[in-house]
């Protein structure tokens, strides 16, 4: 079984930053894809970043440039380094990671930035 968890979370003012870890024992990330989403209130769960195997990345509209997502594999993590936060990025944020099709989620971190 993977295990997935999230953390670095937390509340922060508009235009701050903040470091997402997430956490996964195991094999190394090279063969899996891992993505981050989030959940805002009253919003469906959306797409963030997703990084592959071989480094490639893909951002949403509304994060890229501000957002980036990288792989520590020695230290079985992948980040989500956020810049620039605005408020509509209040949401929790999920880390899903993607290994030969199953699907392993962590718990989720909330991250609330104030206005």
């Amino acid at each position: 079984q993977v295990q997935v968890m999230e953390s670095g979370g937390g509340l922060v003012q508009a235009g701050g930053s903040l470091i997402l870890s997430c956490e996964s024992a195991g094999d190394s990330f090279a063969t899996d894809v891992v993505s981050w989403y989030r959940r805002a209130p009253g919003k469906q769960r959306e797409l963030v970043a997703r990084i592959t195997g071989t480094g490639g990345t893909t951002y949403a509209d509304s994060v890229s440039g501000r957002f980036t997502i990288s792989v520590d594999d020695a230290e079985s993590t992948v980040y989500l380094q956020m810049n620039s936060l605005k408020p509509e990025d209040t949401a929790v944020y999920y880390c899903q990671r993607n290994r030969w099709g199953s699907l392993y989620w962590g718990q989720g971190t909330q991250v609330t930035v104030s206005s």
